[in-house]
């Protein structure tokens, strides 16, 4: 019947009992999969960690351009990596970056951001991870 429609013959579900074929356009068939993978490819969001770097003596304005660019990278669906950097004699006073990033964790309403790690000291540096709420 295939050869006759000048179609192929497709096996759909080789698996079940009996098999399921089909006669179809092999090439067309093919192209349409293709096509609707490559959509669903194209609708799908990749989440990425984006970092905000900062001292803990950082300037007012500094804080508020750090704050909207997380804001920002949350609200199109991303994670943000917060790091207050410590260099030197710094390190005695961590207390003071924990302090920043703790007023820089509650700068967001309750209920937008989840906390995925506490702030913790890693190395010279502390850090905390917030991701989206719902994502």
């Amino acid at each position: 019947m295939a050869k006759e429609r000048d179609l192929d013959l497709v096996v759909v579900s080789p698996n079940q009992a009996p098999p399921v074929a089909k006669i179809l356009d092999w090439g067309k068939y093919k192209y349409e999969t293709e096509k609707r993978a490559k959509e669903a490819k194209k609708k799908q969001h990749t989440v990425d960690i984006k970092e905000v770097k900062m001292r803990y003596k950082i300037d007012v304005h500094d804080y508020e351009v750090r704050l909207r660019a997380a804001k920002k990278f949350l609200a199109s669906g991303n994670k943000v990596k917060v790091v207050v950097m410590l260099r030197g004699r710094e390190m005695q006073h961590s207390h003071l970056a924990v302090d920043l990033i703790t007023k820089f964790q509650n700068e967001f309403e309750e209920n937008t951001v989840i906390i995925e790690k506490k702030p913790q000291m890693e190395g010279r540096n502390v850090i905390m991870i917030l991701a989206p709420q719902g994502k």
